[in-house]
């Protein structure tokens, strides 16, 4: 990615139209309530109308939050970053990750913009009926609220302090990424993808004390 100064204030024109700069910003609440209520009320459809037994559909929803985690890992590390080598490859890795990198802070580019986001849905709620027939529906119930999950966790990281307790490895890891090795540390609702494909920081380059000074996210 493009280097330049990250800036914790502030933000940055994507588009001259309006309408087009518009759409760029998401207030995180609107897709967070959307998904969260999409996904609970697709759960409660499954659990009335599948005759599957409660473990079945339990195992269905953990396995499509799950199949989010490593969606979110695999489009943040190769498709955000992306490696960008002509200027008009740079100018679209900045407009769809590239501003974020250097306006972490920016309240109304931490989610996907909505329009976006509902296609997508759309495209993974036909893909995962399509595979599973009926059983898709809580399997796509639990990627749904993962992403929901992802969503508030992206923006609290980002806009609040880090808490004193076990949720802070959210904090650092997502920091990391940010201020110190931002080709590591992918994964931001569960780092467990990183330790599975071995893009964990380096422990040599990234030192105790500078895990310490990483800014408030």
């Amino acid at each position: 990615m493009e280097n330049f100064k990250v800036s914790n204030k502030g933000s940055a024109t994507l588009f001259k139209n309006s309408f087009l700069e518009r759409l760029t910003r998401t207030n995180f609440l609107v897709p967070v309530l959307l998904y969260s209520f999409t996904g609970v009320a697709v759960a409660v459809y499954a659990a009335w109308s599948l005759p599957l037994p409660v473990y079945a559909l339990v195992l269905l929803f953990f396995a499509g939050w799950m199949v989010f985690t490593l969606f979110e890992y695999l489009i943040h590390r190769f498709l955000f970053h992306f490696e960008a080598i002509t200027q008009k490859q740079k100018e679209v890795q900045y407009k769809i990750h590239g501003v974020h990198h250097h306006f972490p802070k920016d309240k109304d580019r931490l989610a996907m913009p909505v329009v976006l986001s509902l296609v997508l849905a759309a495209m993974f709620f036909f893909l995962f009926t399509f595979l599973l027939g009926k059983n898709g529906y809580p399997f796509f119930a639990g990627f749904i609220i993962g992403y929901a999950a992802y969503l508030y966790i992206h923006y609290a990281v980002h806009r609040y302090r880090q808490p004193h307790n076990f949720l802070s490895i959210l904090w650092k890891h997502h920091s990391l990424h940010h201020y110190k090795s931002e080709n590591t540390a992918f994964a931001v609702s569960n780092p467990l993808w990183d330790y599975v494909f071995g893009t964990l920081p380096p422990k040599k380059a990234i030192k105790k004390e500078d895990i310490e000074r990483l800014p408030d996210e």
